[in-house]
């Protein structure tokens, strides 16, 4: 472009499919919330990966770190009936006539606070065709010596009741190469069994004596995960854990608070290659696939109420 009389021609700006970048930084670790989603693109301790990244120069894929709102993971038809309306939603996953993972994955956040180890995302979801509600949604990052903390609320500021449900899809990283050589630890007693096809709920079973139970530590190899875990062990302070232990003996490890009875592990195995299996989704989830039609573990929020999930991760 020729810059005009009085005017000063300015640098082109090269703009990323993910929008504006925010690093935060503490010490050794640095992470990197996006515009575009309002997730975390990248975040490493002393250069090593704790959670996988994907570039800045690509779109994000596989739901790489996004925050998934006002559900997480598949409405079947995507259809629910809340307070004797029902409602339909657009189809985001066509091939298996579902919807997936919310609203809020290609919207435009803003940064609402900022600091040298802190963001807090916000972005404000206005009624639309199936969901009639509007909801302000906050996402804080932080940085700190216990590793990243990522605090989401979600205010009903509309004049009616809405469902909720919320998830994060961030995946664990082996470091360097595949998962299939790490070791997978997490204490879930339970698998929500899901169809072939749609990949909707028909059922649960216990782990006990199945391929799925990682509550001891089990080597991955090329098992192939995309399944909902519940009924997890928590510790003194109401955590529940997912380590995913590398062979050169560092650990990723990601902890959920007690409004995530859910933790969905997925390998990768659907993205593209070379991004095939090269991190652990490892997603916090308030209510299990489905979960606006069932009813299962739906949050109500009246008008001006709120609600309050943490997660978190690291490095051991």
């Amino acid at each position: 472009m020729t810059a005009q009389p009085g005017m000063e021609a300015q640098p082109e700006m090269k703009t990323r499919p993910s929008g504006q970048q925010f690093e935060i930084t503490s010490g050794d670790q640095r992470a990197t919330i996006v515009e575009v989603g309002g997730g975390i693109r990248a975040y490493e301790w002393a250069g090593r990966p704790v959670l996988n990244p994907y570039p800045a120069e690509a779109m994000c894929d596989g739901a790489h770190g996004a925050p998934l709102i006002p559900w997480p993971n598949r409405l079947g038809d995507g259809r629910y009936r809340f307070e004797g309306t029902d409602h339909q939603v657009a189809l985001t996953e066509p091939e298996k006539s579902n919807a997936i993972h919310g609203f809020l994955r290609w919207r435009s956040w803003q940064a609402l606070e900022q600091e040298p180890s802190r963001v807090v995302m916000e972005a404000r979801l206005y009624p639309l065709m199936g969901f009639p509600f509007t909801l302000d949604v906050k996402v804080a990052y932080q940085l700190g010596d216990e590793g990243l903390e990522v605090q989401t609320t979600a205010t009903n500021v509309g004049d009616q009741a809405c469902p909720y449900g919320c998830g994060q899809h961030p995946y664990l990283s082996p470091g360097t190469g595949p998962v299939d050589d790490c070791t997978l630890t997490l204490k879930a007693d339970t698998r929500i069994l899901t169809d072939n096809d749609r990949q909707l709920p028909t059922g649960q079973e216990t782990v006990e004596g199945t391929s799925f139970d990682f509550r001891g530590g089990k080597v991955l190899g090329d098992q192939q995960i995309d399944f909902a875990f519940t009924d997890l062990e928590r510790d003194d302070a109401g955590r529940a854990w997912a380590r995913l232990a590398a062979p050169d003996g560092h650990r990723a490890e990601l902890w959920v608070d007690e409004h995530y009875p859910i933790i969905e592990i997925y390998t990768g195995d659907t993205l593209s290659a070379p991004r095939r299996r090269q991190g652990l989704g490892t997603e916090p989830m308030t209510c299990p696939p489905n979960a606006f039609q069932t009813g299962e573990g739906v949050i109500r929020l009246e008008p001006g109420q709120s609600v309050t999930t943490n997660w978190g991760a690291r490095l051991v």
